[in-house]
């Protein structure tokens, strides 16, 4: 099985992330919020939260180009099921780092309505993932993502990490 090329992936990075975490936050961000204090402890925080998911968000990016041989959009999912690095922790560590990225892209602006846009870009993905995601792994994958799913968090990291056997 071939893995997509460079192009797809760069194409559904523009398509997907980079619409949530810069075309929304640009259209959403307005200079006059008065609720988030404006200091440089905020700013840093936001920066620290937004470059952690900016490292888990690439890491994860590779893990489905290299391991999975897919890319991150629905229209063309990965082959193989992913259980290594971050994924031994929770289900969804990509999506974790993009709501970490718009989290710290509103802190950093100081703009509660870019943080209101993080709310509900997590309430959307919780949503999508139960009522279709999750079933389409399950038809993709079947005992090995059951299993998966039985023991790996949707979001909250488990403490040690989790390993598939038999696969």
């Amino acid at each position: 099985m071939e893995s997509p090329s460079n192009w797809k992936h760069v194409r559904d990075i523009l398509i997907m992330p980079f619409t949530v975490t810069f075309i929304v936050p640009y259209l959403l961000y307005n200079s006059r919020d008065p609720f988030i204090p404006h200091s440089l402890t905020t700013k840093l925080i936001g920066w620290l939260i937004a470059v952690v998911g900016s490292a888990l968000f690439v890491y994860t990016v590779f893990l489905f180009k290299t391991m999975g041989q897919g890319t991150l959009a629905p229209w063309e999912p990965t082959k193989k099921l992913i259980v290594e690095g971050p994924y031994r922790y929770c289900r969804n560590p990509m999506i974790t780092g993009v709501f970490f990225m718009i989290t710290g892209e509103g802190l950093m602006l100081f703009s509660t309505s870019i943080l209101a846009w993080a709310v509900a870009f997590f309430i959307i993905n919780t949503l999508y993932f139960i009522f279709v995601e999750e079933r389409s792994m399950m038809q993709r994958f079947g005992s090995d993502y059951l299993k998966y799913k039985k023991h790996v968090p949707r979001w909250i990291p488990r403490l040690r990490p989790f390993k598939l056997l038999n696969s």
